[in-house]
């Protein structure tokens, strides 16, 4: 699944960008950037309220800060890390796209739906309304024909129909389920349970569940090494990120977060040597080494007061499915 998000792939659309860190700060309604290389905030600008996440879009050529109380979506052009004019939108938690790259899929948290819109006129199409509470994040399946979203105040997780906006099934998990990411065999779900304290597996075939690995407190955001070998999973309820080994399924590593922190949402660098999450309760942003045997802390900047879904970007791929960086 993720052949063409190894280290370094930029697609040519993105090989120009600078690399940046862009932090949304849901208390100080800001948007932060950040250098890298330096680890310093180089901008800053103000953005509507509460916004959650940055989201780079399907063609990789614009970052959108979603902007959940504020309804409204502003573009970022990436070459100049400067907003341009805003989209209004209604309840936009978080934002997803279709793998054929005709529309944009808006979680309404709030109103208990995805909203479909065409991504070139960003009219609304259609709607699918989900039997949960707190709809949040997703990721697709192998053939892209599905997807699995989570549901963190009703402990749900569904499955969709993606073209016929059908539901075809619906597990209660309990707990409090977040990020999902697929394995990059494509058989199996990973799902985040924040009040579990540990990942689920779940069988992307059947939608059964197959297991489940503790991690820690507040297991919460899902990613992938950039050589597909590893799943790192932060435990913001603990402050630690643990090492998960695809092919074991068996954990080979904590970085523990000294004097604590609140490992939120975030990504890989393009080059795949850093993992950068944002510390949603600590108005900070962490730099991990994803070395797997001495990788850990190397950096904790302050950022603004509630930073939450962070893009590093350029990220590698052919086009982004949403999220910070879920590519393909």
């Amino acid at each position: 699944m993720y052949a063409f998000t190894q280290a370094g792939m930029l697609a040519p659309a993105v090989k120009d960008f600078p690399q940046r860190v862009y932090v949304p700060d849901g208390k100080t309604n800001r948007l932060y950037v950040i250098d890298p290389k330096t680890y310093r905030i180089v901008d800053s600008y103000p953005v509507d309220a509460v916004p959650q996440h940055v989201v780079p879009s399907y063609d990789l050529k614009t970052l959108y800060v979603v902007n959940d109380v504020g309804q409204t979506l502003i573009p970022v052009d990436p070459k100049t890390a400067k907003p341009e004019l805003r989209i209004r939108i209604a309840d936009p938690y978080n934002l997803y796209f279709t793998p054929d790259g005709k529309y944009a899929l808006v979680v309404a948290e709030v109103k208990q739906r995805l909203d479909f819109y065409d991504l070139q006129t960003w009219r609304h199409k259609s709607s699918i309304s989900v039997p949960c509470k707190g709809v949040n994040h997703m990721d697709y399946s192998a053939d892209g024909r599905t997807l699995v979203a989570a549901c963190e105040f009703s402990g749900d997780l569904l499955k969709i129909d993606v073209a016929a906006r059908k539901l075809l099934a619906k597990i209660s998990l309990g707990g409090m389920p977040q990020d999902v990411k697929l394995s990059p065999d494509g058989q199996i779900f990973y799902v985040a349970d924040m009040m579990a304290g540990g990942v689920h597996l779940i069988d992307a075939e059947k939608f059964q569940p197959m297991g489940f690995i503790p991690t820690g407190k507040g297991a919460h955001g899902l990613y992938p090494s950039r050589d597909a070998k590893y799943l790192y999973i932060s435990n913001r309820g603990e402050g630690s990120v643990s090492v998960l080994e695809f092919a074991t399924r068996k954990l080979v590593a904590k970085w523990k977060i000294p004097g604590g922190g609140s490992p939120d949402m975030g990504g890989v660098s393009a080059d795949g040597k850093q993992l950068w999450l944002a510390g949603r309760y600590h108005g900070e942003v962490y730099v991990f080494d994803t070395d797997p045997k001495q990788g850990g802390l190397i950096r904790r900047i302050k950022v603004g007061k509630g930073p939450h879904g962070l893009a590093i970007y350029p990220q590698p791929g052919r086009y982004s499915l949403g999220h910070t960086g879920v590519t393909r």
